[in-house]
């Protein structure tokens, strides 16, 4: 399913602390934070991140690899128009069974989206 935005990679620090400012939900194995960026642009954009405490590079990258193909599958159809997100790998990220991380993305994408609607004041989750 393509998404009726298009959806980009976070890639400068920069963007990962402003989006650190937003509400974030831990959920199983994966925190997502979100920041609407207030402004005109429908995209979608996605950063992926996993500390050294997660494992050595080979275990971080296979984290990273699993949360990006977990938001290339969920972000389309959860994801709103103008925000941002990133997804931090917590431990087990790599051995969790992957309905399970699919379904903690998921869980966190819909949840974001609800506070979001919710009110301004409710964001800092």
């Amino acid at each position: 399913m393509t998404a009726p935005f298009p959806i980009e990679r976070l890639k400068k620090r920069p963007d990962f602390l402003a989006c650190a400012q937003g509400p974030s939900l831990a959920k199983g194995a994966v925190v997502v934070q979100a920041r609407p960026r207030n402004d005109e642009d429908p995209r979608v954009r996605a950063g992926f991140t996993a500390t050294k405490r997660i494992g050595g590079a080979v275990v971080r990258n296979r984290a990273k690899r699993r949360m990006r193909e977990a938001a290339r599958l969920l972000l389309p159809e959860h994801a709103r128009p103008g925000h941002d997100y990133v997804f931090i790998a917590r431990g087990g990220v790599t051995t969790r069974p992957w309905a399970r991380l699919l379904d903690d993305v998921k869980t966190a994408l819909i949840r974001l989206a609800a506070d979001g609607e919710a009110s301004p004041e409710t964001l800092k989750a």
